[in-house]
């Protein structure tokens, strides 16, 4: 693959931040140009060196990348702005959301187009989140690769060989499906727990005895509220049918613990910890 010379990076928050210091660190590009609707992002990616300058959009048309960094439906939303783009440049989101995106990229820019996630992140947000080797080693989903133009689906792998990522192609309803289980449920479950504890616990109880397992798994409930709102609602059918799924789980712990089925709860923990076995 030629030299790329120019990245746009919409969305200067961790993600967005985090990828432009991992295609410097690994010299994929020699140029990269920033666009964020907030002020305040765009004065701390200038100042943190997240990017080199700022730019409009007619900038970004001229990229030989674009890099969509922002939330799921804001992503759709912008998708339109990206029409008459040249024919070289590659668009890629980074939504945590496939399926529905795929629906809605507009025909114009269908052959340009690679759908991806990265499956990696913090809680945190903002340009000052962003950290390096944030998608070093990690798994970057590519979903959907048929349907561009061969020339794109080179390029996006290229740059994410060469800052060590791991691929993995599914399609974009099954991609939907799978990070549901292992992405979107377990924030659901974080912010239910953290808002749980909140209701019943006063804020010094909280911080005396909140342990290891209550910080773990509370961690996620910081996460940007606007993006998870963006996720719940673009992939409602397969979160509500994991949460009865979980329900159903909860429900059995539940009445075995009434019943004083202790033998059965060891039984469904020892069934439990095998998952860390595959991890």
């Amino acid at each position: 693959m030629r030299c790329i010379l120019v990245f746009g990076i919409v969305g200067l928050g961790l993600m967005g931040g985090s990828f432009a210091k991992a295609i410097r660190k690994y010299n994929v590009s020699t140029k990269i140009i920033g666009y964020d609707l907030s002020k305040n992002n765009q004065k701390e990616a200038l100042e943190l060196n997240l990017v080199d300058e700022l730019c409009n959009i007619e900038d970004l048309k001229q990229c030989d990348v674009v890099i969509l960094a922002i939330p799921v439906d804001a992503i759709i939303a912008f998708l339109p702005n990206l029409i008459g783009c040249k024919k070289e440049t590659t668009i890629i989101d980074f939504g945590s959301t496939k399926e529905l995106i795929v629906k809605n990229i507009p025909k114009e820019i269908k052959s340009n187009y690679i759908p991806a996630h990265p499956m990696t992140g913090t809680e945190k947000f903002g340009p000052s989140a962003a950290i390096d080797n944030l998608y070093e080693n990690k798994i970057m989903v590519l979903c959907d690769i048929e349907k561009c133009e061969e020339s794109h689906k080179t390029k996006a792998i290229d740059i994410f060989t060469k800052i060590n990522m791991n691929l993995v192609f599914m399609d974009s309803k099954e991609h939907d499906v799978h990070a549901c289980f292992i992405s979107h449920l377990p924030h659901a479950l974080s912010f239910s727990l953290a808002n749980t504890v909140m209701s019943h616990e006063d804020p010094q109880n909280i911080i005396s005895l909140a342990a290891g397992g209550f910080k773990d798994m509370s961690r996620i409930a910081k996460s940007s509220p606007a993006m998870w709102t963006d996720v719940f609602r673009q992939n409602k059918k397969n979160l509500l049918e994991a949460i009865e799924l979980y329900e159903e789980q909860l429900s059995l712990f539940k009445s075995m613990i009434k019943e004083d089925k202790y033998d059965e709860v060891y039984a469904l923990i020892k069934k439990a910890n095998t998952l860390h076995k595959i991890l």
